[in-house]
C-alpha cells in the first residue's frame, strides 16, 4: 500500500497492517499518555474544539491497546530505522518494559528527556517540567546524525584541547612529548547532543499553535527528525493528532505519512500542511542570556532585598518575594546618568498596569537631589561604594 505524503482517518492498527514490511525510516508516536481524563482544547478564535479521551479501566488495558500497534510500527520500520516514543511519568516505566519486550533491551538507544519551564503546582510534591521519550532502533547498525552543540561556559577549552595518556598508576594525565611540551589532542568541534533538550514549550501566542490538545513544537520534531533519518526518508506518525510531526517532515524535506484516528485531528492536519507555519525559538537561536538585561550589580541589589528578578519589563526590575496587602511589591533601580524623575514615572507606570500598591524605588545616584512625595513608594539608597 503506498500512502506516502498522505494523513489517513482511522484506527493505526488497521491502517498499519496494510503498510509494506521494512518501507519506513522513522517512526514517532505520541499515543494518550495514561493521563485518565478527557483532554479538550479551543482555538484562539473559540471556533473549535479539539478533544479525546485518556481514560482507561487500568494500566493493563492500557498497555494492551499500544503494544499491537507498537509491534506494527516496528514491522513496517526499515533495518536502519528507529523509534521514538513519547510519554510521561504516568505510564514510561510500563512502557519501558513493553517496549523492550518488543524491540529487545539490546535496542534501547536512550531515554530522551524533554525539559521546558513550567511556573505552578498545585499538588503535592516536584513540580512536573519534562515528558519521556524513548528511543528504539530495530536493529545495531541503525541511521544516526551525531549532533553537536556548543560547550558549557564552566568548559576549560584550553585543557580538552590538550591530549590525554595513562600514566603508570592508569591515571589520566596530560599527554607530553620528549621534550616536555604539551601535546595537542584532535579537534574539538563541539559536545555530542545529551539525552536532556532543553526546548521550550509553545508560546500560548505562537502563531504555531493551533489550539491542540498536547500539540508538540515543530522545532522538537525537527530535532528528532534530523537525528534519526536523511532527506527523502518515509517518516510515520500513526497518532499524528495536530500534525506538528509531518509538518516538521515536510520543512525537512522528508516524506511523511500521518494517521489519527480523529476526523477533526485528519483536517486539520491536512490544512497545516497546505500553509505549514513554524514559530522560531529566540531562546533556542540566541540562548538564554538573550533575556537577560539586569547587569551584576542590580542582581545584587535585588537579591538583597529578597526580591525575584524581573528580565524584561521597561519599568520594573523586580519583586519583593513578599507581598503587601495582598499586592505585589515593585522594584526598580535608577540607571546610571537618568533622572530620578525619569525612573519614578517607568517604575509608576509599570506598577500600575500589574495593580501594585507599594513600589519601590532604588536611588544610585547621590547626586540626584529630586524631591520626591508620593504614598506608597520607598526609596531606598544604594549608592556606588557603599552598603546602603
Amino acid at each position: 500500500m503506498n500512502i506516502e505524503n498522505q494523513v489517513i482517518k482511522g484506527d493505526c492498527l488497521d491502517i498499519l497492517k496494510k503498510i509494506a514490511d521494512q518501507s519506513v525510516d522513522l517512526v514517532y508516536l505520541d499515543p494518550p499518555f495514561y493521563t485518565q481524563r478527557k483532554h479538550t482544547q479551543k482555538t484562539r478564535d473559540n471556533s473549535m474544539e479539539y478533544a479525546f479521551m485518556d481514560v482507561w479501566n487500568n494500566v493493563g488495558e492500557y498497555i494492551a491497546y499500544l503494544e499491537p500497534r507498537i509491534r506494527e510500527s516496528r514491522r513496517v520500520l526499515k533495518n536502519d530505522g528507529s523509534l521514538f516514543l513519547h510519554c510521561d511519568k504516568n505510564a514510561s516505566h510500563h512502557l519501558r518494559v513493553m517496549m523492550d519486550r518488543v524491540f529487545g533491551e539490546d535496542n534501547f538507544v536512550n531515554e530522551i528527556i524533554w525539559t521546558y519551564g513550567r511556573w505552578s503546582n498545585s499538588k503535592n510534591g516536584l513540580l512536573n517540567s519534562h515528558q519521556n521519550i524513548l528511543f528504539y532502533s530495530k536493529m545495531e547498525n541503525f541511521k544516526f546524525n551525531k549532533v553537536l552543540t556548543a560547550y558549557s561556559p564552566t568548559t576549560n577549552l584550553d585543557q580538552i584541547l590538550q591530549a590525554r595518556s595513562r600514566n603508570v598508576h592508569n591515571k589520566s594525565s596530560y599527554k607530553r612529548d620528549n621534550n616536555g611540551e604539551v601535546v595537542l589532542g584532535k579537534e574539538k568541534l563541539g559536545v555530542p547532543l545529551s539525552d536532556v533538550w532543553d526546548i521550550p514549550f509553545l508560546n500560548p501566542k505562537a502563531r504555531e499553535r493551533v489550539g491542540y490538545p498536547t500539540q508538540k513544537p515543530i522545532v522538537l520534531m525537527e530535532r528528532i527528525i534530523s537525528l534519526a533519518s536523511n532527506e527523502g526518508d518515509i517518516i510515520l506518525d500513526p497518532f499524528c493528532g495536530s500534525g506538528s510531526t509531518l509538518v516538521a517532515a515536510m520543512l525537512l524535506g522528508r516524506k511523511y505519512i500521518g494517521i489519527d484516528v480523529s476526523r477533526e485531528a485528519v483536517k486539520l492536519t491536512k490544512s497545516r500542511l497546505l500553509n505549514p507555519i513554524r514559530t522560531e525559538s529566540r531562546r533556542l537561536m540566541e540562548g538564554k542570556e538573550a533575556y537577560v538585561n539586569k547587569n551584576e550589580l542590580m542582581i545584587k541589589i535585588l537579591k538583597d532585598m529578597d526580591a525575584n528578578v524581573v528580565q524584561r519589563n521597561k519599568g520594573i526590575d523586580g519583586f519583593l518575594k513578599q507581598y503587601y496587602r495582598g499586592k505585589p511589591v515593585s522594584v526598580y533601580i535608577q540607571r546610571p546618568n537618568q533622572p530620578l524623575s525619569e525612573a519614578l514615572t517607568l517604575l509608576r507606570t509599570a506598577s500600575e498596569k500589574k495593580g501594585v500598591i507599594r513600589k519601590v524605588l532604588v536611588r544610585t545616584n547621590a547626586s540626584d537631589n529630586c524631591v520626591v512625595s508620593e504614598d506608597e513608594l520607598v526609596i531606598i539608597d544604594r549608592f556606588a561604594n557603599t552598603e546602603a
